[in-house]
């Protein structure tokens, strides 16, 4: 934070204590479920895998193998790139809560030798017991017969209740409940469908926190959070929740998944990091991005946060001056800070200053000092004519063919 700046994004925030929050990377699975994807080849998810290590993400789900053989072959190859590369990322599998869908990612893990968790997702509120003709009763037996296979055959497990954040305080008790005594070690709150809001996203956090407590197992089981983004609060909402309690938040690059997707990733672990709650160097945030957007064939918006095209990028003078100013004080930081919330530096970007129709003298002479061409009264003003008759910024190529 540059010493000019007043925070009062710290103002009354209560000192974070405990081990730093934990992400888990949904990429390479929940992130394939949208309806718009192609899916990657084995080795754009590889170079997808070997990124989300060098973030210093935790965990990441590498796929249902119970979905068919060609989504089992992947995951083997996966795992096994995490043990031969020595990847410090640990592998999770998703699985519907039946030992059909649990016993394929045993058998991964025996045949690679990688300890590996289980993701064992259920429905869990009412609107989805009724739709499904479930009753609570069947569904505490699943989920009692699932987990204590998966603890047996020496599987970590995650239980994930989705549509946790539409679901009743009592539902949501007897299935937890069950769960823990079953030998889960991680719960899952899933706001499968952005239905919550920052303060339900805590009110649910602190209500699982309770049953883990009312329980006895406090400190033994931890909360992950998994967000979507049909109400645009999914970020905010993992805030929410790692603040009431939760000590894994999920993501996927870019956002990807389910209808309008999942926590974007990358966002969120700006935000932690701007935060001060992880440290993380971001120097491949921006491959990362860009690998998972050519493998999924899913462009990323040119005005996308810190990611974007138009991230560091303006064209409006009075922005422009202030920046341009900054630059000639030799002070990088200032000029990285003065008009951008997030330092261009911090992700592997510059600022960047354009020339068009609402710029200013400054954005042509600065434009053309940069590439080291002398910024003569008569060119400045040539080329500033040219973009105040404009109707976008002025392309390099528009301005070279000005200099002549």
């Amino acid at each position: 934070m540059h010493p000019l700046i007043y925070d009062w994004n710290t103002v009354g925030t209560p000192p974070r204590t405990g081990p730093r929050v934990m992400l888990d990377d949904e990429t390479l699975r929940d992130g394939l479920q949208s309806p718009s994807v192609r899916t990657p080849t084995i080795e754009q998810k590889l170079r997808l895998l070997h990124l989300i290590d060098s973030l210093g993400i935790e965990t990441a789900d590498i796929g249902l193998p119970g979905a068919g053989a060609h989504v089992l072959a992947d995951v083997e190859r996966l795992a096994r790139e995490i043990v031969q590369a020595r990847l410090r990322v640990k592998a999770n599998c998703a699985a519907r809560t039946v030992i059909a869908d649990i016993q394929p990612i045993v058998d991964v893990m025996q045949r690679v030798g990688l300890p590996m968790e289980c993701c064992a997702f259920i429905g869990s509120s009412p609107i989805r017991q009724f739709v499904e003709d479930w009753t609570l009763d069947r569904l505490q037996q699943l989920t009692h017969d699932a987990i204590t296979f998966a603890v047996k055959e020496g599987l970590t497990v995650m239980y994930v209740t989705e549509d946790t954040t539409r679901a009743d305080p009592d539902s949501l008790r007897r299935l937890f409940s069950t769960a823990i005594r079953a030998g889960a070690k991680r719960l899952c709150i899933a706001d499968t469908v952005g239905h919550a809001t920052p303060h339900g996203a805590a009110a649910v956090t602190r209500f699982v926190a309770s049953v883990i407590e009312e329980c006895g197992a406090t400190g033994e089981v931890g909360i992950d959070w998994h967000g979507h983004r049909d109400r645009d609060l999914a970020v905010v909402n993992s805030i929410a929740a790692m603040d009431a309690g939760a000590t894994r938040l999920h993501g996927a690059a870019l956002g990807l998944g389910e209808r309008v997707g999942n926590t974007p990733m990358d966002l969120l672990l700006v935000n932690l990091v701007l935060m001060g709650v992880r440290d993380d160097k971001l120097g491949t945030l921006d491959e990362y991005c860009r690998t998972a957007a050519e493998a999924t064939g899913i462009p990323i918006p040119i005005n996308y946060p810190v990611i974007g095209r138009d991230a560091y990028r303006t064209a409006t003078g009075v922005h422009a001056a202030a920046v341009i100013k900054a630059f000639r004080k030799n002070d990088t930081v200032l000029a990285d800070a003065v008009y951008a919330g997030v330092p261009a530096s911090m992700v592997g970007r510059e600022q960047v200053i354009e020339v068009g129709p609402m710029s200013g003298k400054s954005n042509v002479i600065y434009w053309l000092e940069k590439r080291g061409i002398t910024a003569t009264e008569a060119l400045v003003d040539r080329i500033f004519a040219t973009a105040k008759g404009a109707t976008t910024v002025l392309t390099e190529q528009d301005i070279r063919s000005l200099l002549t």
